[in-house]
């Protein structure tokens, strides 16, 4: 082999081996950068906190059944652009301010004093304080996707106060409240619970039965835990206990 073709040969065996090291080598501006995971892509955890205001079975329960009707702020009606029934719209359209929750728009109208524009509107009843409660500490969390169901479905010791009651405040008084109340059924105190208890419609209503309007409207159908704890409820005259 001639000089000239030796020192060519070693040049490409010196410019191979730079390459395979520069190969090698992981320039930390280039990774991809792993974002944690949104909410909305999170299964519901059974490690339910006191302290943690749940989306899915607190506040939009609430939200669909006191604002997401026809004529308001369902997606057919979308009253002044704004569409309550489900967490990508609520936060488009909402108005939620996390570093000032009482400041977020859907806050300040269920607090108005006006009541042309308070929501819910009249003949329906204003959030109680404690569902405001629920909202202002919800945002002020984050207003997260977030969802809790407990493990396993404990139906011992059912009672009204406990059970009944406010399944009926999150999922029914919405539209089942105030002055004219959806269908002519008021479900406010216990004597209206009892009333639908005795008839067979809270039972037909809510297992979605032929010739029962189902509810609640406009959201999914209650878990097979909460229609139960209403079956044993009811098997066992719905005293108001």
């Amino acid at each position: 082999m001639t000089r000239p073709t030796l020192l060519l040969t070693s040049i490409t065996v010196i410019i191979l081996s730079l390459s395979l090291l520069s190969a090698c080598k992981h320039d930390p501006e280039l990774q991809e950068t792993v974002n944690p995971p949104d909410d909305t892509t999170q299964n519901p955890t059974s490690q339910c906190s006191p302290d943690t205001i749940y989306f899915e079975q607190q506040i939009l329960p609430m939200l669909q059944s006191g604002c997401a009707m026809s004529g308001c702020h369902d997606a057919g009606s979308h009253e002044e652009g704004i569409i309550l029934n489900s967490y990508a719209n609520i936060m488009a359209t909402g108005g939620i301010n996390i570093s000032n929750p009482t400041r977020s728009e859907i806050y300040e109208k269920m607090v108005e004093s006006d009541l042309e524009d308070r929501m819910p509107p009249p003949p329906y009843p204003a959030f109680t304080s404690d569902k405001l409660a629920l909202i202002s500490k919800w945002i002020s969390q984050g207003a997260r996707n977030n969802s809790c169901i407990e493990a396993g479905c404990d139906t011992t010791n059912v009672a009204y106060l406990t059970h009944i009651k406010p399944l009926l405040q999150n999922h029914c008084q919405g539209c089942h409240s105030g002055g004219n109340p959806s269908g002519g059924i008021p479900l406010v105190i216990y004597a209206d619970a009892k009333a639908i208890a005795d008839n067979g419609k809270f039972l037909g209503t809510i297992n979605h039965l032929n010739g029962y309007s189902p509810m609640p409207q406009n959201s999914n159908k209650l878990t097979d835990c909460q229609i139960n704890m209403v079956k044993i409820w009811i098997n066992q005259g719905a005293p108001n206990n």
